[in-house]
């Protein structure tokens, strides 16, 4: 995408992208490309990560890695 002009969210960065969600165009810092939405979309929507995304069995878990409830 072609874009230019200042971040909507840091208005200081260069355009990079625009959000698929909110349309706003924003800088590398306020992007993220897994989901494809700035920062603030990513973190209203949980940054696209649901439930059933996150291991369930601990054999599916890398090694040496511990899971903390609270």
């Amino acid at each position: 995408m072609s874009v230019s002009g200042l971040c909507n969210i840091c208005e200081n960065a260069d355009v990079e992208h625009g959000c698929d969600r909110c349309g706003k165009l924003v800088c590398d810092r306020h992007w993220d490309e897994t989901t494809g939405l700035c920062t603030e979309c990513s973190a209203e929507t949980g940054g696209g990560r649901g439930k059933s995304e996150e291991p369930t069995n601990p054999d599916d878990m890398p090694d040496g890695v511990d899971t903390y409830e609270f």
